[in-house]
């Protein structure tokens, strides 16, 4: 029963105040989130074409691993990679970055389908979602904001890349 409480409390009761908050840049981390599982998914099952798909299967794969530090910077923190990578990832702070980074992503994913149109277009399409969902924040001034989803009960503040996750002495460690 105590497990069933803890996991009312902090991780639905994190979801409902997300949504419940009408930040779009919250909407679009969480459209980028299922968008990760997608891009692997989708990414898998496509490698196996004969036709050019396959190197766009790939590139869908690599992006939804780089998608998944982009949103998660926990990973950031225990995950061996080196500092230019880190830094590349950290350039993402706010609407605008994340809006451009998802729309490239979207338009490398439509152009497989100059190839074949294959199940990749849903990777595209929601990229292209996520990327509207962080235009609109900007378009409508509301700050870039992480979600509030707290799984480990710490009640740590998760406004920046930098207040999320441990010390940086875990990455280190590891």
């Amino acid at each position: 029963m105590a497990l069933a409480d803890y996991a009312m409390k902090n991780i639905w009761g994190g979801l409902s105040s997300d949504f419940r908050s009408k930040n779009f840049s919250l909407y679009g981390q969480w459209i980028s989130i299922l968008t990760v599982f997608v891009c692997l998914a989708l990414g898998i099952a496509n490698i196996f074409h004969t036709s050019l798909v396959f190197i766009f299967s790939i590139i869908c794969i690599v992006q939804g691993l780089v998608v998944l530090f982009v949103e998660i910077p926990f990973f950031l923190k225990i995950c061996p990679l080196s500092e230019n990578f880190i830094g590349f990832v950290k350039r993402f702070d706010g609407n605008l970055p994340h809006c451009g980074f998802y729309l490239l992503n979207a338009a490398i994913q439509y152009l497989s389908t100059v190839v074949q149109a294959t199940s990749l277009l849903v990777v595209a399409i929601l990229f292209t979602i996520s990327s509207a969902c962080y235009a609109l924040a900007e378009i409508k001034h509301q700050d870039y904001t992480t979600t509030s989803l707290d799984p480990l009960g710490t009640n740590r503040p998760t406004n920046d890349l930098e207040a999320q996750g441990t010390d940086n002495v875990v990455r280190n460690v590891l």
